[in-house]
Protein backbone atom coordinates (compact mmCIF):
# COMPACT_ATOMS: atom_id res chain seq x y z
CA UNK A 1 0.00 0.00 0.00
CA UNK A 2 1.27 3.35 -0.88
CA UNK A 3 0.50 6.58 0.97
CA UNK A 4 -0.96 9.15 -1.37
CA UNK A 5 0.65 12.52 -1.81
CA UNK A 6 -0.50 15.79 -0.33
CA UNK A 7 -3.20 16.59 -2.85
CA UNK A 8 -4.05 16.16 -6.44
CA UNK A 9 -4.22 19.04 -8.93
CA UNK A 10 -8.03 19.19 -8.69
CA UNK A 11 -7.86 19.84 -4.91
CA UNK A 12 -9.21 16.50 -3.73
CA UNK A 13 -7.40 14.75 -0.95
CA UNK A 14 -5.42 11.76 -1.91
CA UNK A 15 -4.73 10.69 1.64
CA UNK A 16 -6.76 10.83 4.80
CA UNK A 17 -6.48 14.05 6.86
CA UNK A 18 -4.98 12.23 9.85
CA UNK A 19 -1.96 11.47 7.72
CA UNK A 20 -0.93 15.10 7.32
CA UNK A 21 2.63 15.86 8.05
CA UNK A 22 3.70 18.61 10.39
CA UNK A 23 3.56 22.09 8.93
CA UNK A 24 1.18 21.21 6.10
CA UNK A 25 -1.98 23.35 5.90
CA UNK A 26 -5.26 21.47 6.02
CA UNK A 27 -6.73 21.40 2.55
CA UNK A 28 -10.13 23.10 2.21
CA UNK A 29 -9.73 25.02 5.50
CA UNK A 30 -8.53 28.55 5.72
CA UNK A 31 -8.20 31.28 8.32
CA UNK A 32 -11.45 32.86 7.14
CA UNK A 33 -14.94 32.22 8.59
CA UNK A 34 -16.78 29.12 7.36
CA UNK A 35 -19.74 31.22 6.15
CA UNK A 36 -17.56 33.56 4.18
CA UNK A 37 -17.95 33.08 0.50
CA UNK A 38 -21.06 30.93 0.82
CA UNK A 39 -23.38 33.71 -0.27
CA UNK A 40 -21.24 34.36 -3.27
CA UNK A 41 -20.86 30.71 -4.14
CA UNK A 42 -24.46 29.84 -3.39
CA UNK A 43 -26.93 30.83 -6.02
CA UNK A 44 -30.39 29.76 -4.98
CA UNK A 45 -33.45 30.33 -7.00
CA UNK A 46 -36.47 32.03 -5.42
CA UNK A 47 -38.68 29.20 -6.57
CA UNK A 48 -36.54 26.66 -4.72
CA UNK A 49 -36.65 28.78 -1.56
CA UNK A 50 -40.41 29.07 -1.85
CA UNK A 51 -40.79 25.34 -2.37
CA UNK A 52 -38.52 24.58 0.58
CA UNK A 53 -40.50 27.01 2.76
CA UNK A 54 -43.78 25.46 1.67
CA UNK A 55 -42.44 21.98 2.36
CA UNK A 56 -41.18 23.01 5.77
CA UNK A 57 -44.50 24.66 6.60
CA UNK A 58 -46.51 21.71 5.29
CA UNK A 59 -44.40 19.38 7.40
CA UNK A 60 -44.56 21.34 10.71
CA UNK A 61 -47.73 23.44 10.37
CA UNK A 62 -50.29 20.67 11.11
CA UNK A 63 -48.41 19.70 14.29
CA UNK A 64 -48.14 23.34 15.32
CA UNK A 65 -51.84 23.92 14.67
CA UNK A 66 -52.74 20.83 16.70
CA UNK A 67 -50.46 22.05 19.48
CA UNK A 68 -52.07 25.49 19.32
CA UNK A 69 -55.53 23.91 19.47
CA UNK A 70 -54.48 21.72 22.41
CA UNK A 71 -53.04 24.74 24.24
CA UNK A 72 -56.26 26.69 23.65
CA UNK A 73 -58.29 23.78 25.01
CA UNK A 74 -55.99 23.50 28.01
CA UNK A 75 -56.28 27.23 28.65
CA UNK A 76 -60.06 27.04 28.39
CA UNK A 77 -60.11 24.03 30.74
CA UNK A 78 -57.89 25.90 33.18
CA UNK A 79 -60.32 28.84 33.16
CA UNK A 80 -63.20 26.44 33.83
CA UNK A 81 -61.22 24.76 36.61
CA UNK A 82 -60.35 28.11 38.15
CA UNK A 83 -64.01 29.15 38.12
CA UNK A 84 -65.02 25.83 39.65
CA UNK A 85 -62.29 26.17 42.26
CA UNK A 86 -63.45 29.68 43.15
CA UNK A 87 -67.01 28.39 43.52
CA UNK A 88 -65.84 25.55 45.75
CA UNK A 89 -63.81 27.98 47.85
CA UNK A 90 -66.82 30.24 48.25
CA UNK A 91 -68.94 27.20 49.22
CA UNK A 92 -66.30 26.19 51.74
CA UNK A 93 -66.23 29.70 53.19
CA UNK A 94 -70.02 29.73 53.30
CA UNK A 95 -70.02 26.34 55.00
CA UNK A 96 -67.39 27.56 57.44
CA UNK A 97 -69.43 30.67 58.15
CA UNK A 98 -72.50 28.45 58.61
CA UNK A 99 -70.55 26.51 61.23
CA UNK A 100 -69.75 29.81 62.93
CA UNK A 101 -73.41 30.80 62.74
CA UNK A 102 -74.45 27.41 64.12
CA UNK A 103 -71.97 27.85 66.96
CA UNK A 104 -73.41 31.32 67.65
CA UNK A 105 -76.95 29.91 67.65
CA UNK A 106 -75.90 27.13 70.02
CA UNK A 107 -74.27 29.71 72.29
CA UNK A 108 -77.37 31.91 72.08
CA UNK A 109 -79.55 28.91 72.99
CA UNK A 110 -77.29 28.17 75.95
CA UNK A 111 -77.49 31.76 77.21
CA UNK A 112 -81.24 31.84 76.58
CA UNK A 113 -81.60 28.77 78.78
CA UNK A 114 -79.50 30.50 81.44
CA UNK A 115 -81.74 33.58 81.23
CA UNK A 116 -84.86 31.43 81.54
CA UNK A 117 -83.38 29.75 84.64
CA UNK A 118 -82.44 33.13 86.14
CA UNK A 119 -85.95 34.40 85.44
CA UNK A 120 -87.47 31.33 87.14
CA UNK A 121 -85.18 31.84 90.12
CA UNK A 122 -86.10 35.52 90.28
CA UNK A 123 -89.83 34.69 90.17
CA UNK A 124 -89.32 32.07 92.86
CA UNK A 125 -87.34 34.53 94.99
CA UNK A 126 -90.03 37.17 94.44
CA UNK A 127 -92.69 34.72 95.63
CA UNK A 128 -90.60 33.78 98.65
CA UNK A 129 -89.96 37.42 99.54
CA UNK A 130 -93.67 38.20 99.12
CA UNK A 131 -94.54 35.30 101.42
CA UNK A 132 -91.89 36.39 103.91
CA UNK A 133 -93.21 39.96 103.85
CA UNK A 134 -96.75 38.71 104.46
CA UNK A 135 -95.53 36.48 107.25
CA UNK A 136 -93.47 39.31 108.76
CA UNK A 137 -96.51 41.60 108.58
CA UNK A 138 -98.70 38.95 110.22
CA UNK A 139 -96.07 38.39 112.92
CA UNK A 140 -95.79 42.12 113.47
CA UNK A 141 -99.57 42.46 113.70
CA UNK A 142 -99.70 39.48 116.05
CA UNK A 143 -96.99 40.99 118.26
CA UNK A 144 -98.73 44.35 118.27
CA UNK A 145 -101.99 42.63 119.15
CA UNK A 146 -100.29 40.63 121.89
CA UNK A 147 -98.59 43.76 123.16
CA UNK A 148 -101.90 45.63 123.10
CA UNK A 149 -103.56 42.75 124.93
CA UNK A 150 -100.76 42.73 127.50
CA UNK A 151 -101.09 46.47 127.95
CA UNK A 152 -104.84 46.13 128.37
CA UNK A 153 -104.27 43.24 130.77
CA UNK A 154 -101.86 45.38 132.79
CA UNK A 155 -104.33 48.22 132.86
CA UNK A 156 -107.09 45.86 134.02
CA UNK A 157 -104.81 44.43 136.69
CA UNK A 158 -103.80 47.92 137.73
CA UNK A 159 -107.46 48.95 137.94
CA UNK A 160 -108.30 45.82 139.84
CA UNK A 161 -105.47 46.36 142.26
CA UNK A 162 -106.55 49.91 142.61
CA UNK A 163 -110.02 48.75 143.44
CA UNK A 164 -108.71 46.10 145.80
CA UNK A 165 -106.55 48.45 147.75
CA UNK A 166 -107.98 49.51 151.02
CA UNK A 167 -109.56 52.87 151.12
CA UNK A 168 -110.40 54.66 154.14
CA UNK A 169 -114.07 54.72 154.67
CA UNK A 170 -115.84 57.92 154.34
CA UNK A 171 -117.20 59.34 157.45
CA UNK A 172 -120.70 60.07 157.45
Amino acid sequence: MSVPGPSSPDGALTRPPYCLEAGEPTPGLSDTSPDEGLIEDLTVEDKAVEQLAEGLLSHYLPDLQRSKQALQELTQNQVVLLDTLEQEISKFKECHSMLDINALFAEAKHYHAKLVNIRKEMLMLHEKTSKLKKRALKLQQKRQKEELEREQQREKEFEREKQLTARPAKRT
